[in-house]
């Protein structure tokens, strides 16, 4: 698995999940119980930083900083400029060391999912590719503990074992494959 190509790809998703949300009201329900669309946004904006951060400075702070001035478009093509220049080998996040390239694929299903949620939460459902969700799902099999779940990750949903890929994985991280409005 190419972690920057994975990482590209769940931006271009993302990214065109956010295409309409200045249209729609900030304070929009969305799949994440605990968080409208304005702070659903933040937090991908946080993500943002956080794996820019990483790529261009080899460390990741463990809070997050409170700088909105920049849309999450620009966060996102400045984030594939800092991995196209050749990411470090290793980032540390707190004190702890981490791989770049498990930074840049756990990044990459944080966008791709959130990018769901967003589509979700504005009424324009749009299913993750499924290769590019099939190999987020491999990626989320692997860092996504137990100790996540009601924390980070609701409890899996049960979906029949041929679902398609895209659902698979958010039933995996606790989604649904529909919200309802």
């Amino acid at each position: 698995m190419n972690s920057g190509d994975l990482l590209e790809r769940s931006l271009a998703y993302a990214l065109g999940s956010v295409a309409e949300v200045r249209a729609l009201g900030l304070g929009r329900r969305t799949p994440c119980a605990q968080w409208d669309l304005e702070e659903l946004l933040a937090h991908l904006d946080d993500s943002l930083d956080a794996l820019y951060e990483g790529l261009t400075g080899g460390r990741i702070g463990l809070l997050p900083r409170a700088d909105r001035a920049c849309g999450f478009r620009t966060r996102a093509c400045a984030l594939l400029g800092a991995w196209a220049a050749g990411p470090p080998r290793s980032v540390t996040v707190g004190e702890r060391p981490l791989d770049v390239r498990v930074m840049g694929a756990v990044g990459a299903v944080e966008i791709a999912v959130h990018g769901w949620d967003v589509a979700q939460s504005c009424g324009r459902p749009r299913p993750i590719p499924g290769p590019l969700a099939a190999e987020l799902l491999s990626v989320a099999r692997c860092v996504v503990a137990d100790e996540d779940r009601g924390v980070r990750f609701a409890a899996p949903v049960l979906v029949p074992p041929r679902a398609r890929a895209d659902v698979r994985l958010l039933a995996f991280l606790g989604r649904r494959d529909s919200f309802p409005d």
